[in-house]
């Protein structure tokens, strides 16, 4: 699936991932491939993120929002 994490300022990732672990705001959740379509609060905390070489990344974020749409991960995010 293709990620994208963004702030006010600038995009912070962009990339194809196999995992994204978000921080939500009643409780953590994951995304993988081919997950339902979603839109969703953050909260403060951190994201996780790995991509297809299994690289893992972590960004620690101040809240923001997320979707997911066949596939496409967006996440804006206050600060990261």
């Amino acid at each position: 699936m293709y990620l994208e994490i963004i702030t006010p300022d600038k995009k912070v990732f962009e990339g194809e991932v196999n995992l994204v672990m978000l921080p939500g705001s009643k409780d953590p959740f994951t995304l993988l491939q081919n997950h339902a379509p979603i839109i969703s609060t953050l909260e403060k905390g951190t994201i996780k993120v790995v991509d297809v070489f299994g690289k893992k990344y972590y960004f620690n974020v101040s809240g923001g929002v997320i979707e997911n749409l066949a596939n496409k991960v967006i996440v804006l995010v206050e600060s990261a």
